[in-house]
């Protein structure tokens, strides 16, 4: 059956669930057959009402802040890993309680924080994060090694040795990137940090593996991991946390078409929905998010913008060409809108969150949550 998307109250994040099942079928394989240790990095999907779901798939989460790590264990359970750029001082004791492996950003950070964890009573597992100052990502704005980054400590300031009472190292150079990017980046970390690849318990290759993307080499994945095991007897876990590959082609924005303005000779269809508060990417990346039953050109008889409520002047995105016009009330499915979009959305101009929806594997529609006044008043 396919989704009535007419039907869907609008605007709605709507996520498919058999979809996103077939994402964690395969995480759950690559994980079984590679031994790596795959979890949800919750700073690119966080839908905490698909969590009974996914913890039967994979052991935890990760978390960029206490309130992800919150999240991760109550929402969750299981396992969480953290990695903050900087912990703050009046947060940490709770970061503790609620994770098992702490990544810090930098050395200092770490000798900070050092007598605090190695008095709490519960065992946690720390690693130092690194820079190894090669990335393939082509954005600037998601390159983590760009020169003067502040993300994570380059091989001089290690001189050789891993600091006193750390365990592991954690990287991460990727976005939306396939196995053989991640195959050259452990190379450049080799020639930069071989002498301390042999001194650790455990690696985290972070994230951006978009393993559920059609064309994704998994037997290389799998190979590329055991080989690592191979060489490093010493690494006993190998940590990968995606987040764009859980949420990957799961799920729509449902949106429709209330007005049009004519300006330039240039048809624009002002829709429900925002393109810059609740498809933040798109402005930022920037890319153009694919519509269904549309293609993304400005050839066509039916060339319309997508644009949004606020007021901002490039709150649009396009042109996009349809089949036959658009009119008042047409429904409009953005395609792939899981990842990256709930997590960043904002109220800006007081502009309503979308309604959050699962279309279930019995083809029903549960409505999660809608948001109005009091979700942008809480906010200020």
């Amino acid at each position: 059956m396919s989704i009535p998307f007419s039907e869907i109250p609008s605007p709605c994040f709507l996520l498919e669930e058999k979809l996103l099942r077939k994402n964690l079928t395969l995480i759950k394989s690559i994980a079984e057959q590679s031994g790596a240790k795959i979890i949800l990095a919750l700073k690119g999907f966080s839908m905490y009402s698909t969590f009974d779901l996914v913890k039967q798939y994979v052991p935890g989460t990760t978390a960029s802040s206490l309130n992800e790590a919150r999240l991760g264990a109550l929402e969750f359970g299981g396992e969480v890993h953290a990695y903050n750029v900087a912990y703050l001082e009046s947060e940490f004791e709770e970061t503790m309680q609620h994770c098992g492996h702490i990544t810090f950003n930098s050395i200092a950070q770490w000798e900070k924080f050092k007598p605090q964890i190695q008095a709490n009573k519960k065992k946690i597992s720390c690693a130092i994060r690194i820079n190894p100052e090669y990335s393939e990502v082509e954005t600037d704005l998601y390159n983590p090694c760009i020169p003067g980054s502040r993300l994570g400590m380059t091989a001089d300031k290690f001189n050789g040795k891993l600091p006193q009472g750390i365990e592991g190292l954690h990287m991460h150079n990727l976005c939306e990137k396939d196995s053989y990017a991640l195959e050259r980046t452990w190379l450049e970390i080799e020639k930069r940090f071989g002498s301390l690849l042999t001194q650790i318990q455990w690696f985290n290759m972070g994230g951006g593996h978009l393993m559920t993307r059609l064309g994704y080499d998994h037997p290389h994945l799998i190979s590329f991991i055991k080989g690592v095991y191979k060489k490093y007897p010493n690494i006993k876990e190998i940590i990968l946390e995606p987040g764009s590959a859980f949420g990957w082609k799961t799920g729509y924005l449902v949106s429709k078409v209330l007005d049009f303005v004519e300006s330039g000779g240039k048809n624009v269809a002002i829709l429900d929905c925002s393109i810059s508060a609740h498809m933040p990417d798109c402005i930022e990346m920037p890319y153009t998010a694919k519509i269904s039953d549309a293609e993304v050109t400005e050839k066509g008889n039916y060339v319309y913008k997508m644009g949004g409520l606020t007021c901002l002047a490039g709150d649009h995105m396009g042109p996009y060409a349809f089949k036959k016009p658009l009119k008042i009330g047409d429904t409009i499915v953005f395609e792939d809108m899981m990842h990256y979009t709930m997590v960043k959305t904002t109220t800006f101009n007081g502009v309503n969150l979308p309604n959050i929806g699962i279309w279930r594997e019995d083809n029903t529609f549960k409505l999660i949550k809608s948001f109005g006044y009091e979700e942008y008043k809480a906010r200020l």
